[in-house]
């Protein structure tokens, strides 16, 4: 036995030391934050295996309920794919009032759970209050003029459009289950600005859509930059706040010693106040009279930059169903903020799975159940008086 221990711990020893030789050792993080939990990948509550950065909220604005207040039941398929897919909260906002919410799992409405690329939706509009608060000049603005690594070349060609549009031409390639990735390392690494620094530009950037978390992360280093200001505190004083948020929020930083928000990622919140930048595009960016955010630039946000990928704008997902138009902000596992501007309808998600079929279509079946059982739901409402 005594052997056996000694040979075990000189075989972690060797481990652990190619580990650090090959600059693979953030696989160690990864260990001990995720696989030995169980988890092949992220999972939502796994915010509390990492650093985080506050965002505060000092003003609470609760959403207004509607007058048929969970009037309606869920539908059988609805309650049959929730417990299927593991949501723990499912809400529908109708006229900016909250007409339905359920959680599930032990969650409940102040829950915190991890946006996943939800993120990315609020660090395009943050892109867009640095350009109207006089920060970076416009979607044009070089990405070089603020890290000179993306200067020459191709590279130089690259703009904070080009990023928020996922139209950078960089070498990142998007895989969450292997290990070895750059989307695992940038998730683990505790240096997160030298792994994007290290990003090679290999295709002629703002010329075609190819999803990306490292041009998230790009751009939220150009606006940490441009402003002065740390990512946590520009979403705080620019979104969190001003709409009313009513829970304090945490943001995932690679580490205490860098600081470095993962931007593509990892806002721990709730599904009502996820909804509220939902709530700001589709009223848009207006907040309760007050333009938060510039109109114009939520437009462009909303509308395809590229005609063969329609299904894209600067930091929203885009789908048209029948004779309607849906923006939303997604999340990997299935985190959802659907909205339909017309109906003015917000359909939130949360949960621990998607459907099968994720990784084989642009927009997975779970999609269209959320969205399908919930305009049974509304269409069930009861009459009000006149």
């Amino acid at each position: 036995m005594k052997k056996f221990v000694t040979r075990l711990f000189i075989l972690i020893a060797v481990l652990v030391a190619v580990l650090y030789i090959t600059d693979t050792d953030y696989l160690l993080k990864a260990v001990r934050t995720i696989y030995a939990k169980g988890y092949t990948t992220a999972f939502l509550e796994d915010y509390k295996e990492f650093d985080n950065a506050v965002v505060k909220n000092d003003m609470p604005e609760p959403w207004p309920v509607h007058e048929a207040y969970n009037s309606v039941q869920e539908t059988d398929a609805l309650i049959d794919y929730h417990k299927s897919t593991g949501t723990i909260a499912y809400v529908i906002i109708k006229n900016d009032s909250v007409w339905f919410e359920n959680y599930y799992d032990g969650f409940d409405k102040n829950s915190k759970s991890n946006s996943f690329s939800m993120a990315k939706s609020y660090v395009s509009g943050l892109l867009g209050k640095a350009i109207s608060d006089g920060y970076i000049k416009s979607l044009d603005e070089p990405v070089g003029t603020f890290f000179p690594e993306f200067s020459e070349g191709l590279a130089a060609q690259m703009t904070v459009g080009d990023l928020s549009s996922m139209a950078s031409g960089t070498n990142w390639v998007e895989k969450y289950y292997s290990p070895l990735s750059i989307t695992t390392r940038a998730y683990f690494d505790d240096d997160l600005e030298k792994v994007i620094l290290g990003l090679k530009v290999v295709d002629e950037p703002g010329k075609s859509y190819k999803y990306s978390s490292g041009d998230t992360q790009l751009l939220a280093m150009v606006i940490e930059k441009a402003t002065g200001k740390k990512l946590y505190d520009y979403l705080t004083e620019s979104f969190w706040m001003p709409l009313g948020s009513e829970n304090q929020t945490l943001w995932q930083v690679d580490s205490e010693s860098h600081d470095l928000v993962k931007a593509y990622c990892c806002i721990a919140s709730n599904a009502k106040d996820f909804a509220r930048f939902g709530k700001l595009y589709k009223d848009h960016g207006k907040w309760n009279g007050k333009q938060v955010l510039d109109s114009t630039f939520i437009a462009k946000s909303l509308t395809p930059r590229f005609p063969e990928s329609p299904q894209y704008g600067y930091g929203w997902w885009l789908q048209k169903r029948a004779d309607k138009s849906f923006f939303m902000m997604r999340g990997h596992l299935g985190q959802y903020v659907i909205v339909e501007p017309t109906d003015n309808v917000i359909i939130i998600r949360l949960g621990h799975q998607k459907s099968p079929d994720a990784d084989t279509q642009i927009f997975s079946d779970d999609i269209s159940v959320y969205i399908e059982e919930a305009y049974k739901m509304l269409s069930h409402a009861p009459k009000t008086q006149p």
